[in-house]
């Protein structure tokens, strides 16, 4: 039986909000691999080739391909048959055993044809890992998620751009300092760009994990005001701290990104390359040289290095602010509670919709 219309409007806001896990009786089966359908085939057919070789010749690799598509198709068919559908049907569903013939049946064929078993190894972890990030991105509404940022990136935006310019004041205190001595542009200008995108991954993973373990009061605190229908099951309350996690991601981009912006003027302005001999610092693996008004600006990869690492640390002190700081806090919590409390009041309206629409379904869950 097909969802009626009224719930089926409730369940694409949901969805479009990033929180499918809000949908009641949300499958795996058929609301997450179902989606992916598309990703999976195209993958599995792709993985046919792990039955070539780069020893043989065209023709034998031409025919191992093909053989390989049998493989896999006649797979597939007589999994459709163990699970009492025709043999030619695509599956409505992507149970344990589905998952499972798409993870290791590639993976046989270079075992088959080479005795690869490296590759069968590298094969099958593959599309673990990818069977495991579709349940992520999809299950957790990560794709809706960000579409709804993006469709509500001229608020977001402003707001932290907003932000951007409260904080300015107080960052500018210690990052100016940062700035403008010589040890810290040693540092950077010795250290590897991939250093830098580690370092900046790290403060990353450091700013979200003190969000998570401060969002379950936060969480708590909003579900009290909004007061509006039962209590958030765990796994949806694992759904709404992953969106919130996301909304965080895009306004401390954005101040961190700003912040960035003004440290590449401001060294432009104030470190010549005078400065750099004096410093006993290269410009960098490479470097232009800009007139402005008949005086000469050098850009190069070390200030955007220097750059990017104060960034950094502005984005972890800011994203720490977001939950520490009374004015930044309030910023970000009210709005946040203010849509919470339209989805709240949502999910009461679906509720009881549904238990009148669906009154079976809804006294056996």
């Amino acid at each position: 039986m097909g969802t009626p219309p009224e719930l089926a409007r409730y369940e694409q806001r949901f969805r479009r909000a990033g929180l499918p896990l809000f949908v009641e009786d949300f499958s795996p089966a058929h609301d997450i691999f179902n989606r992916a359908t598309p990703v999976l085939v195209l993958v599995f057919l792709v993985e046919m080739l792990g039955a070539t070789s780069l020893e043989w010749t065209w023709w034998q690799n031409l025919l191992a391909a093909i053989g390989g598509l049998a493989v896999l198709i006649a797979g597939f068919g007589l999994l459709n048959r163990f699970r009492g559908r025709r043999f030619w049907s695509f599956p409505t569903r992507f149970g344990t055993p589905e998952l499972a013939v798409f993870v290791l049946l590639p993976a046989l064929l270079p075992l088959a044809t080479e005795v690869q078993l490296r590759q069968f190894f590298g094969v099958a972890v593959g599309n673990l890992l990818l069977v495991g990030v579709i349940y992520l991105v999809v299950g957790y509404g990560l794709i809706g998620t960000t579409f709804w940022g993006l469709h509500r990136l001229g608020s977001e935006l402003g707001s932290s751009v907003a932000s951007l310019v409260r904080a300015l004041p107080l960052l500018l205190v210690f990052s100016l300092v940062l700035f403008m001595t010589a040890d810290m542009w040693q540092v950077f200008a010795g250290m590897p760009t991939v250093f830098i995108v580690f370092l900046a991954a790290a403060f990353a993973v450091l700013s979200n994990l003190f969000l998570v373990l401060r969002l379950p009061r936060e969480l708590d605190q909003i579900e009290r005001d909004t007061g509006s229908g039962p209590p958030l099951r765990r796994i949806q309350r694992l759904n709404l701290s992953i969106s919130l996690v996301i909304r965080q991601w895009m306004q401390v981009l954005v101040v961190s990104a700003g912040v960035g912006l003004f440290f590449v003027g401001f060294g432009l302005l104030a470190i010549s390359r005078h400065v750099y001999e004096l410093w006993g610092i290269d410009p960098g693996s490479w470097s232009h040289q800009i007139i402005l008004l008949d005086h000469p600006l050098l850009l190069g990869a070390t200030l955007v290095k220097v750059a990017a690492g104060i960034a950094t640390f502005t984005g972890l002190y800011y994203s720490i602010s977001l939950m520490t700081d009374a004015t930044y806090r309030t910023d970000f919590l009210d709005n946040v509670t203010i849509e919470l409390r339209e989805l709240f009041t949502a999910r009461a309206e679906y509720l009881e919709l549904r238990a009148r629409l669906l009154p079976a379904s809804s006294s056996g869950s």
